[in-house]
């Protein structure tokens, strides 16, 4: 243990952070008790010497999910961890030592689940940041090539023709239609730029300013990108666009364009998520079966205990939950897809009706149109990475489901469900869809039911959807809450039970239960990402950001990298920065300093005020 961390006291609470959430791993520091600079250092030298001895163990673990568990250990009140007083040396062993063990305990469903979840959120975004981020690193990459360009004087012939086949590979870099070292790919590019960009226009180019030029590259790449596309549709051209590569694209299947390949490949992702989705779905209503019958058997709890099912079934409906974003992002991509075959197919009909049996047709009429059908390309692209995205997602997400098969092998089920029924859950829904809750029973509390009440479908109803009663009394079993017995509102919070027996008993006492959730939640901390209790931990006092943020990867992680090496992005608050030289240079005037003596009066009763200039003069300075 390094003396530098026994040296600084640390408070509990400046560990307790809520919400707990991978997204946002900060701490808090009280300022009373240290300065956040100096708690901030103290944690990552706590969250550092964990993975050093993890490290140690042959076991290389992530940062932020250091961080995550630091959290989860101190919240957890079997822990022992007082939120009044600050860390001992002691203390500070002991937090490191529990840290180690949770992270180094493979087989334990709850770290897969903990695992899962800082995973997820550290690769997952919505599809606008997603394409942000995409078009982001193509302007990186594009930039080198861009700035030789804007940036050449170029006045000779030989110069301007070097020019001239740098503007063609950074259209077909930037287009994604092909190889720009293969002679019959340029030789098509530099035919349809000249027509809409002769080499005498370069003198002209070369007066722009930069960023007039830079506009003018990408607006070229959109017109020759779309006579390229129309060029192809007839027939006449297109060539390497059939086989295209698109070097920012994570996967592609060889000899089809890019419609051809999303049509394609949209479906067999689909059908790669929804099996996922299949499996992990039977596996929950199997565990919820066998802990449902354990929740009216002591003993048959007690003896189940060892298994960590409870852990299982949230491991599994977590990765359930995962897959069900993944799959609505997949169903969006089908959606734009469809819409935007649809509008390439009219927009090529319409440049056909346009060049008809004409031999001179106005840009005016053409440009937009071929600009369209870039733009349009360039959205077929977009949504080909997106699926690469997502299917590797998918196939990420498996190894954090390793540990169902270790612990519950088939043999070991079979005897577990012996007389028991599995139910799924809209079977469970389905049971009690007409036990609805009588409205006048309760005169101080508001139900809501689908026929009476305006977009009901899309109220946001606590811990996910999850029987709030049952979950509280029987030692955190998850049952789907059924919307159709009525959803309570209560304190502008929605919740929906399986029963309507468990619906009139939550609304009896409703704060009694919603402590019982928290309190669960804070011994198992998969929880509160799980159940979306981050709202229940924002009563702790309030914290400073620390600068430790988190790093969206949007790379592609193989089957051999995964896991191996971790991504991180530090980010510092921004501070001035200055240049220091032996010499000063600058043109700083005399600071005037001018005095007045005598104010304090002296031996006559009349005070005379001297005033006395004592600035420099500038040529001394």
């Amino acid at each position: 243990m390094s003396s530098k961390l026994v040296q600084a006291k640390l408070t509990v609470r400046t560990l307790q952070a809520p919400p707990l959430s991978v997204k946002s791993c900060r701490f808090r520091s009280e300022a009373h008790r240290m300065p956040p600079t100096q708690a901030e250092s103290v944690i990552k030298n706590i969250i550092r010497e964990i993975g050093q001895e993890c490290a140690a163990h042959g076991e290389i673990v992530p940062e932020t999910l250091v961080a995550f568990m630091v959290k989860a250990v101190v919240l957890d009140p079997s822990n022992g961890f007082n939120t009044d007083r600050t860390l001992t040396k002691s203390d500070v062993q002991k937090l490191v030592k529990l840290c180690v063990n949770r992270l180094l305990d493979s087989k334990n469903p709850s770290l897969d689940t903990i695992k899962m979840q800082v995973y997820f959120d550290m690769n997952y975004t919505s599809r606008e940041e997603f394409l942000e981020e995409h078009h982001r690193v193509i302007e990186s990459r594009l930039s080198s090539v861009s700035r030789e360009i804007t940036d050449s004087r170029a006045c000779v012939r030989e110069e301007l023709e070097s020019l001239y086949r740098k503007i063609v590979s950074y259209v077909l870099l930037r287009s994604g239609l092909g190889s720009p070292t293969d002679i019959k790919i340029v030789r098509e590019a530099t035919a349809a730029l000249q027509s809409v960009f002769p080499q005498t226009e370069l003198g002209t180019f070369l007066t722009l300013s930069k960023k007039d030029k830079e506009r003018q590259l990408k607006e070229l790449t959109m017109i020759v990108t779309g006579i390229r596309l129309f060029n192809r549709d007839c027939g006449k051209g297109g060539e390497g666009i059939d086989d295209c590569s698109l070097p920012h694209v994570c996967f592609i299947i060889p000899f089809k364009p890019v419609p051809a390949i999303l049509q394609e490949a949209i479906p067999a992702t689909t059908q790669h998520v929804d099996s996922q989705l299949e499996a992990v779905q039977d596996q929950a209503y199997r565990y919820t079966a066998i802990l449902e019958k354990a929740a009216k058997n002591p003993l048959m709890s007690q003896e189940l205990q060892p298994y960590m099912l409870r852990e299982a079934l949230y491991n599994v409906r977590q990765c359930e939950i995962f897959l069900q974003v993944i799959l609505s992002d997949i169903i969006t991509c089908a959606q734009e897809v469809e819409m935007m075959i649809k509008q390439l197919e009219a927009q090529l009909e319409q440049l056909k009706l346009t060049v008809k049996s004409k031999t001179a047709i106005p840009t005016s009429q053409v440009f937009p149109v071929f600009i369209a059908l870039s733009n349009l390309w360039t959205s077929f692209q977009d949504e080909t990475v997106l699926i690469s995205i997502l299917s590797n997602l998918t196939t990420h997400l498996e190894p954090f489901l390793g540990a169902h098969d270790l612990f519950f092998p088939e043999k070991v089920m079979q005897v577990l469900l012996d007389g028991v029924t599995v139910k799924t859950d809209v079977c469970r829904i389905k049971e009690h869809i007409e036990d609805k809750v009588n409205v006048a029973d309760f005169k101080k509390l508001e139900w809501l039911f689908p026929e009476t009440t305006a977009n009901f479908d899309k109220l946001l109803i606590q811990y996910r959807g999850f029987c709030a009663y049952t979950f509280a009394t029987t030692d955190g079993l998850l049952l789907p809450g059924n919307p159709s017995i009525g959803i309570l509102k209560y304190k502008d919070k929605y919740y929906t039970f399986n029963t309507r027996d468990a619906a009139y008993s939550f609304a009896e006492n409703p704060e009694n239960y919603i402590d019982i959730i928290r309190e669960k939640a804070k011994k198992n901390a998969e929880l509160i990402q799980l159940l979306e209790l981050h709202q229940q931990f924002e009563t702790f006092i309030q914290y400073s950001q620390a600068n430790l943020r988190r790093k969206v990867t949007h790379s592609v992680q193989t089957d051999h990298s995964h896991m191996r090496r971790e991504n991180y992005s530090q980010v510092y608050p921004s501070k001035d920065v200055g240049t220091q030289s032996m010499r000063e240079g600058s043109s700083r005037v005399p600071r005037p300093q001018i005095y007045i003596a005598g104010l304090r009066g002296g031996q006559t009763k009349t005070t005379y005020g001297v005033k006395v200039n004592l600035t420099r003069a500038v040529d001394e300075t």
